[in-house]
Order: C-alpha cells, then structure tokens, then sequence
C-alpha cells in the first residue's frame, strides 16, 4: 500500500475518504481503497460501524476500484 503520512492525510480533500464526515477511510487510490473496504467488514464485525455506513465505504471504494 502506499505510504500515506499523516501531513497528507490532512491535506486530503473531505470527497477522498469514505466516511467524509468523520473523514475515516482514506480512498485516494487503489490499495487505499482495497484496505478501506477490509477495515469496514472488520469494524462492521466487531460492532463500531453499522451497516450503512459499511455500505458507504462499499460504494466509494468500488468507484475507485471501479467494481460494478
């Protein structure tokens, strides 16, 4: 995965994470998008998400990955 410092974390624009909200789940690129997607099946498991907002991350992971 790419290496994603925390300085260009910050200066990510609000529409390149999953949950732009609470801006969790950086998207801006593909493997981003893979681990995005594998973090929310985990969080979802274990309770800290719900699944809508699993299936948020779902949506804009696919578009990156451009998975119909």
């Amino acid at each position: 995965m790419a290496k994603l410092t925390a300085a260009k974390r910050n200066a990510l624009p609000k529409n390149e994470f999953a949950l732009p909200g609470i801006e969790k789940y950086p998207v801006n690129d593909k493997s981003h998008a893979k681990n995005a997607k594998a973090r929310a099946s985990e969080m979802e498991k274990k309770g800290r998400l719900t699944s809508t907002q699993k299936s948020k991350i779902d949506a804009k992971a696919n578009k990156i990955l451009k998975k119909k």
